[in-house]
């Protein structure tokens, strides 16, 4: 599994970090706070579509804890 990089953003003084997963043509999202960590694989096959899911959770500042229900919304759209 490929982990890269999208993004940084403060939340509640620490930085929270999101990563776009890729593992063999799906692409999942992963958000790491304070040793905390959550991630949902396999959402989807469309790399832009799940970039732009990760580059959303760090304009929300989303949290570990708030992950899958972000993530629930948008399997919803």
């Amino acid at each position: 599994m490929r982990k890269l990089f999208v993004g940084e953003a403060l939340c509640r003084g620490s930085p929270a970090r999101y990563y776009l997963l890729e593992e063999d043509g799906s692409y999942g999202v992963q958000v790491e706070l304070e040793g905390e960590e959550a991630s949902a694989a396999d959402l989807s096959p469309s790399r832009q579509r799940v970039r732009e899911l990760a580059e959303a959770l760090v304009r929300g500042t989303v949290t570990p804890v708030a992950l899958r229900d972000v993530v629930d919304d948008w399997l919803l759209e």
